[in-house]
């Protein structure tokens, strides 16, 4: 009898568990991030008061199963449950969650452990550190441990360790705010000019250009320069056209714009371009380039060198419309300063500048466990791992190796689900009662018992 109200005290201790675990998961319901729990029962052992016996032919009796009592039962496990949770849509540019298995790596100082988390609620700091909601550190790879590829893409070295990462400066680079001037190298122009002839044999005038091409140039300071390149195709007086029969010749001038402190060198700053009987371009004839060098040569007290700039003619046409030459690929920009940045899918934070230039400023690495419900919740929405979970050995890069890519501008949120936890609380509150129950019985019984004295 005193077995029963033994078992039944188990039973209150195993459900009060049981509903804690279910109370925290109620509780935890709009936490970015959280693995809810999950509690499984087990009976504790039995008392044997019989065993078994095997079947015996000789006497023709039968085997016996053992004879055993139940003394209640215990917690066999308490589970965290490693479901993805819901999306939620912030556009926040430092809202993050993981589309697969892996976790965020975070760190305080030096001497501390590495935590990992599924919430990606981070932002930055006065320092340009990305950091967590708690202030840790996210982990990952600097923008100077990368390789700027062909196609533009930016290659990062995942197998180097990870390091805090800084948006604003690192070893290498001590302000990543702002981002250097890029002298103007090469300008193409693109468009038509009029088809009205030129007589061969015909002077051209020189003072009064028939069309006009305004472009910005740029030195290695970032001080800008309006420049045009000039075109002619009326008779005058000064230079003298040239070519085959039947094709036409014009000439092209750079010149500086009134007021701007820099001049061409006479040696580079003109030119022939000839057209054949089609309007097309022809680039094969002797005497005429169509990627010619100009130099801008800025006045001495700018302190800049001069500024060399590829030409490329071979895109201009010549037909009977209106002249319609434009500048379609000009590089070079001036200091630009840190507007804005984003994350992409694949861990890499692009910075985006004033002068509409956009330079990688870091990359997020992931970790993955071999048994992600075997870590260790230690708060804040982070774990640490354990003998059970894997060793944490190398980052990943996002979309690789099974931790999953980014979802920028998202959260996840608790994996909770309502319906079942209300549900487990019903059970859970039953069988307490039940369990409850048994206690109180078996003291009826004992008082009866020992109401048998009288």
């Amino acid at each position: 009898m005193m077995r029963s109200m033994f078992s039944g005290v188990s039973g209150l201790r195993a459900h009060q568990t049981r509903m804690d675990v279910i109370g925290n998961n109620v509780a935890n319901v709009n936490t970015v991030g959280f693995k809810s729990g999950r509690v499984t029962f087990q009976e504790v052992f039995s008392q044997t008061m019989k065993g078994a016996s095997a079947p015996d032919s000789a006497t023709g009796r039968g085997g016996t199963n053992p004879m055993q009592l139940g003394l209640g039962l215990g917690v066999g496990a308490v589970d965290t449950i490693t479901t993805r949770g819901s999306l939620q849509r912030t556009d926040n540019p430092t809202d993050l969650s993981i589309e697969g298995e892996g976790f965020f790596i975070l760190k305080g100082g030096a001497g501390d452990l590495y935590k990992f988390s599924r919430a990606g609620n981070f932002g930055v700091d006065k320092l340009g550190n990305l950091v967590s909601s708690g202030g840790l550190n996210v982990y990952g790879w600097q923008d100077y441990g990368g390789t700027a590829q062909t196609d533009g893409s930016y290659k990062y070295d995942t197998e180097k360790p990870v390091e805090p990462i800084n948006l604003y400066s690192d070893v290498y680079n001590r302000n990543k705010r702002m981002i250097a001037a890029k002298a103007t190298s090469q300008a193409a122009f693109a468009g038509n000019l009029d088809a009205s002839k030129v007589p061969l044999g015909s002077s051209i005038s020189t003072s009064s250009p028939q069309f006009t091409v305004p472009m910005t140039v740029y030195d290695t300071l970032g001080n800008n320069y309006k420049v045009s390149i000039n075109f002619w195709k009326d008779s005058a007086s000064g230079i003298t056209a040239s070519g085959t029969t039947g094709g036409t010749v014009w000439f092209w001038s750079a010149s500086a714009g009134s007021g701007v402190s820099a001049s061409f060198g006479s040696s580079t700053a003109n030119g022939f371009l000839q057209f054949d009987t089609k309007g097309q371009i022809v680039t094969t004839a002797s005497g005429y380039s169509t990627n010619p060098t100009i130099q801008l040569i800025p006045a001495s007290s700018i302190g800049t060198q001069p500024i060399d700039i590829a030409i490329d003619f071979q895109k201009l046409t010549m037909y009977d419309a209106d002249s319609s030459v434009k500048p379609t690929d000009v590089n070079g920009y001036p200091t630009g300063n840190l507007v804005t940045f984003n994350i992409g899918g694949d861990g890499i934070i692009t910075g985006v500048y004033s002068n509409g230039q956009q330079q990688p400023l870091g990359m997020i690495g992931l970790a993955g466990f071999e048994n992600p419900a075997g870590l260790q919740k230690v708060g804040d929405n982070m774990y640490t791992q354990t003998t059970n979970s894997g060793d944490f050995k190398k980052a990943v890069k996002p979309g690789g190796e099974g931790v999953g890519s980014l979802n920028p501008g998202t959260l996840e949120m608790s994996n909770v689900d309502l319906s079942r936890e209300f549900t487990d609380m019903i059970v859970t509150q039953r069988g307490f009662q039940a369990n409850s129950r048994i206690i109180t019985t078996s003291d009826e019984m004992l008082q009866e018992l020992v109401n048998l004295k009288r």
